[in-house]
């Protein structure tokens, strides 16, 4: 079953409803008991990191999330904020991130383009996987992403 993370932010009811469809089991953890139950976890987000970092230390999961994915091995993946948030701080805030990712999330530079770029970039684009990552297992080849970042 899919833990999908209720910290106070993000879109979990388009996600819940997106595996219900696909008759995926799923699930919205809202306690620690909740998410203890999952296999795999979602940890979705929106909008400031900062605002997110403390809406999660204040819900109660934090500590069940670290103990799943650091101790236990639990595989998730972060969308939107709640992947900037596995990283270790973000430019768009000053509280410490998960620590997840060795990495620091950077604000794009728009000095450094070097073709005509707008921003925030949204978009369908085409991804093509490296190394048979199992989180793009049974995708269809023609599969493609929207993309939505600044």
């Amino acid at each position: 079953m899919i833990g999908i993370v209720n910290y106070g932010l993000g879109n979990i009811h388009a996600f819940a409803n997106i595996y219900k469809r696909l008759n995926i089991p799923a699930e919205i953890a809202s306690t620690p008991q909740d998410l203890r139950r999952a296999e795999k976890i979602i940890l979705p987000g929106v909008g400031a990191f900062d605002w997110a970092m403390t809406r999660l230390n204040e819900s109660g999961l934090r500590d069940a999330l670290e103990e799943m994915v650091v101790g236990d091995g639990k595989p998730v993946l972060g969308i939107c904020v709640g992947m900037q948030m596995m990283a270790n701080k973000s430019d768009e805030g000053v509280l410490d991130g998960l620590g997840w990712i060795a990495a620091d999330v950077k604000k794009f530079d728009h000095e450094r383009f070097t073709q005509k770029t707008h921003l925030p970039y949204m978009g369908w684009n085409d991804v093509l996987p490296q190394g048979g990552h199992d989180l793009f297992r049974n995708l269809e080849s023609e599969a493609r992403f929207y993309f939505l970042h600044s």
